[in-house]
């Protein structure tokens, strides 16, 4: 299976060849655990600057995977000790600024997360014969530029919000409002919420519609 390629975002911070070639290092490892990781989204922001401390940072990553959603938001210590950076293994593509190195450190400590609750998601999914039963519904509102959208579900047309970090296969930008779509419903911080979202094929699609006639 290949590596899943991150949907990654930066704010505040510079991006750069060596955060980049950092984040897909730990996502390639976190595929090592999970292969069946079907997306995943990196945020790197920085959240406050201090003059004597350093900058603090903090990293939300958001792993789609079938039939749930993993979400870490994690801001990091202002003080990175040396045996951070030194397990960090930081290679030559990184940057030689010390204040870079801490961005580095809040991936770090933000994928270790990720990785133990991944291994919880792994254990929860033990024993399950059955993949979690799909919703189907359309797009009714898509923003290309804020990256967001909801569908409306069928039968009863309550809607659903979804992120480009939810789709399968990167389908995002492919999507126009009324795309019929499959997706996994769960209860998110701001109400329902899709994940694991499927651009539905015309041909697959129409044959759902009539299945459920």
């Amino acid at each position: 299976m290949p590596a899943i390629t991150p949907h990654i975002t930066f704010r505040g911070v510079r991006a750069s060849e060596g955060l980049e070639t950092e984040i897909r290092r730990h996502v390639d490892k976190l595929s090592t655990y999970c292969p069946s990781i079907l997306a995943c989204g990196v945020r790197l922001e920085l959240n406050e600057r201090h003059h004597e401390l350093g900058n603090r940072y903090r990293v939300r990553i958001t792993l789609v995977v079938p039939g749930d959603e993993i979400v870490v938001s994690h801001e990091a210590s202002l003080r990175a000790t040396a045996r951070d950076l030194d397990a960090m293994r930081i290679t030559r593509l990184s940057e030689p600024d010390p204040e870079r190195k801490r961005a580095h450190v809040a991936l770090h400590e933000a994928f270790a997360i990720a990785r133990r609750q991944l291994q919880d998601y792994i254990r929860r999914r033990r024993g399950v014969k059955t993949p979690s039963r799909q919703a189907r519904g359309q797009v009714c509102e898509i923003s290309s530029t804020e990256r967001f959208g909801y569908i409306e579900a069928t039968p009863d047309g309550h809607q659903v919000y979804f992120q480009p970090s939810a789709m399968v296969r990167g389908a995002f930008d492919r999507l126009t409002v009324g795309s019929e779509v499959s997706f996994v419903e769960r209860r998110g911080d701001k109400g329902p919420q899709a994940s694991t979202v499927k651009l539905l094929h015309p041909r697959r699609a129409r044959h759902a519609r009539a299945a459920a006639r």
